[in-house]
């Protein structure tokens, strides 16, 4: 049984404020899979626990903030909109479902992917420095050759944005 509304759109917000596109349907989800089968989409599964808040949302927030983007965002929510979570991870055969959970997709395709594991217990300034990686590699001018990278680069280079809310910055 989904949460309430009103305890989740808080952490809907924190994407959508970004200019994330939310899924909420199968059938958005659909369409935004075919609008990815050109160019690149950052597709996102967010959730309520605590490594999204605390790792997952923060990071996009941060790699929002750089010079090299995907074309595109999306959203789905783990257990609140479960049609759409169920189609996005249909979409994504091969990849084992997990939330939180990220994947960059070039022209349809997954080319590098954040699970679970990839996120908890590391910083949201790490995540955020994988994704800026995979942007850099994937959707610049001279993006790489489309081979799925699974592995991130656990490093710590990157400071936290000033473009945060105070309560992302003190969890860094």
């Amino acid at each position: 049984m989904p949460y309430p509304e009103s305890l989740v759109s808080p952490m809907r917000e924190e994407l959508t404020r970004l200019g994330v596109e939310e899924l909420r349907t199968a059938a958005d989800v659909d369409r935004a899979m075919d609008e990815a089968s050109e160019g690149t989409t950052l597709a996102i599964v967010n959730s309520v626990c605590g490594c999204a808040a605390a790792n997952a949302r923060p990071a996009v927030a941060m790699a929002h903030g750089i010079e090299i983007q995907p074309d595109r965002y999306v959203t789905v929510f783990a257990g609140q909109d479960l049609e759409a979570t169920a189609r996005l991870r249909e979409h994504l055969v091969g990849i084992p479902p997990s939330s939180p959970f990220m994947a960059l997709l070039k022209d349809g395709d997954p080319v590098f992917v954040l699970e679970r594991r990839h996120i908890e217990g590391r910083s949201a300034s790490a995540i955020a420095h994988d994704l800026a990686g995979a942007f850099e590699r994937f959707c610049g001018a001279a993006s790489g050759d489309g081979a799925v990278q699974q592995e991130p680069v656990v490093e710590e280079t990157q400071s936290p944005s000033d473009d945060l809310p105070p309560t992302f910055r003190s969890i860094l």
